[in-house]
């Protein structure tokens, strides 16, 4: 793992979401048969991404589900089931196992970033991520083309719109929260990183968002994170606020924002708002298109991944 290949990574973002709308717009990458039930499997990231997928495939009335491949039992197979097994290395064992246990009933895909690798071994299809090598070592641009390429699975299950023009969307909205770093990032990097551990918090729609933020600041440069959603945060996470020098990152958009921040506010928390404008806040980073819907859910997190850089960078230069 390397902080500086990490960042450029992450710089690549706009570059690689453009070249997967194009792709997108070129070729259908799922078939337009709607099964009986999709199970979504994978680990960490991959499992982030599929959670929000199917909360969305449900929404829409599909038979959807996200779920560990590390469960002894998940969904069964049979002849209906359309089993996605998630892995940007291709070479995440629960989830080749988990996949390989649907083989011969269930219809079996390989979503994966490696080419080659011994997911495909365990599927009928395999459809690419498309993002690159991630020279930093950490599945930053294959989570966002996970998430991509899973609402490309929902518009051709449940009908939906165009999710290249979402893609490129979010493209320029990384874009611009890139090109304007210097007026956002180091203030929300410091605020940050004053307390004894960050969190992360986003709307249930959204929650891949607070989680993968957390795992970037805890797999780079090692920072006690956590994540939660946000009306589940009034009964879960609130208790923090009293006994820590509490500091979130607050992804906007909950009905349960307003609650959240009084909380804050009553006990001297401090938090950092994205994406919308919310009462309250000690900072705001707002982007081009965040107030699209399937934009904010690709570009977001972004914000996590480029303070974990700078806190990254920063312990790598004083090593």
């Amino acid at each position: 793992m390397n902080p500086q290949a990490f960042l450029r990574d992450l710089e690549r973002k706009p570059e690689m979401l453009r070249a997967l709308a194009d792709s997108l717009d070129a070729a259908e990458l799922w078939p337009r048969r709607r099964p009986e039930r999709i199970v979504m499997i994978g680990m960490g990231s991959s499992r982030f991404a599929a959670g929000v997928a199917a909360t969305r495939m449900r929404a829409a009335g599909v038979d959807a589900v996200g779920e560990y491949a590390s469960l002894e039992v998940g969904t069964p197979p049979g002849d209906g089931v359309l089993a996605i097994g998630i892995s940007a290395s291709g070479a995440t064992e629960e989830t080749i196992e988990a996949l390989a246990r649907h083989g011969g009933s269930s219809t079996t895909v390989a979503l994966t970033n490696r080419s080659g690798s011994a997911i495909e071994r365990a599927a009928d299809a395999v459809v690419p991520m498309l993002a690159g090598d991630e020279d930093g070592g950490v599945a930053c641009r294959s989570f966002q083309h996970t998430l991509a390429l899973l609402l490309a699975l929902e518009a051709s299950t449940a009908g939906g719109g165009d999710v290249a023009g979402a893609v490129r969307r979010a493209a320029e909205a990384s874009e611009d929260l890139l090109e304007r770093r210097d007026t956002w990032l180091p203030g929300v990097g410091d605020l940050l990183a004053e307390g004894p551990a960050t969190f992360t918090i986003a709307p249930a729609e959204r929650l891949s968002s607070a989680e993968q933020g957390a795992l970037m600041l805890r797999e780079g440069p090692r920072r006690t994170a956590g994540a939660c959603e946000a009306g589940d945060w009034l009964h879960v996470d609130v208790y923090l606020t009293k006994p820590l020098d509490y500091r979130a990152l607050l992804f906007a958009g909950s009905r349960s924002d307003p609650a959240i921040i009084a909380w804050m506010r009553d006990r001297g928390s401090r938090v950092v708002a994205v994406g919308g404008d919310v009462d309250g806040v000690d900072r705001t980073v707002r982007y081009r298109h965040d107030g699209n819907p399937d934009a904010a859910l690709l570009t977001e997190v972004l914000v996590a991944e480029l303070v974990a850089a700078r806190w990254w960078l920063a312990q790598d230069a004083q090593a």
